[in-house]
């Protein structure tokens, strides 16, 4: 245990967090964004831009989803980030739409009839599907306002929908890899123990007795 003298590490990443702005997190969270916009207007993403474009948005949503699911693990461990989950959250859910939005335009050409048909043929796009629909109600309902109208608990409860979408999307990514690469392993190995960490029983506080 830390001393009381001396503040720990714990104490001195908490004070250098608070010191930092939310708008810094969404700040951060779009450069990876403007970059591969550079390189599409550049001709730098390689020789199937459209596939690079599709997978970095996706990845980036599934990295952005595991750390805002993260954020509880860590205040348990007495790192306090909860004022940059829901900007971790929205992100996760912006470059998911985006991922979806090239799949559609770019990758399909708005054909309609040919999405459908991928519906049944590959079944990792319904599972992107269902991923995106799982977030959709979560950013709807990301501000303060939502929480009042709805009650804490209630916002919480769908709030686990969350996880429903990190299960989908590491299926999707894991099917649609169609090989059990680091990459691939990295990302399951985080997102289960992060479900692990979610069944785990809430540490409880207790009172001290009164002298």
């Amino acid at each position: 245990m830390v001393s009381a003298g001396a503040p720990g590490l714990i104490d001195r990443l908490n004070g250098g967090a608070r010191r930092v702005p939310t708008w810094a997190v969404y700040g951060l969270g779009i450069v990876p964004f403007v970059f591969l916009v550079w390189g599409a207007v550049t001709d730098n993403l390689g020789v199937d831009p459209v596939k690079v474009i599709e997978h970095r948005l996706g990845e980036l949503g599934l990295q952005f989803l595991i750390a805002s699911l993260t954020i509880t693990p860590l205040r348990r461990l007495g790192l306090n980030l909860i004022r940059f989950r829901r900007a971790l959250g929205l992100l996760a859910f912006g470059y998911v739409a985006f991922h979806l939005a090239a799949w559609v335009t770019l990758d399909m050409g708005l054909r309609w009839s040919e999405m459908a048909a991928d519906l049944w043929k590959r079944p990792y796009v319904i599972l992107g599907m269902v991923g995106f629909l799982a977030l959709l109600p979560l950013a709807a309902t990301s501000s303060n306002a939502a929480i009042r109208r709805m009650g804490p608990v209630a916002w919480g409860r769908l709030h686990r929908l969350a996880y429903a979408a990190l299960v989908a999307g590491l299926l999707h990514l894991a099917l649609l890899s169609k090989v059990w690469s680091t990459e691939v392993l990295v990302y399951c190995g985080l997102g289960l123990l992060l479900l692990g960490l979610r069944l785990l029983p809430k540490p409880t506080v207790r009172k001290r007795a009164a002298a």
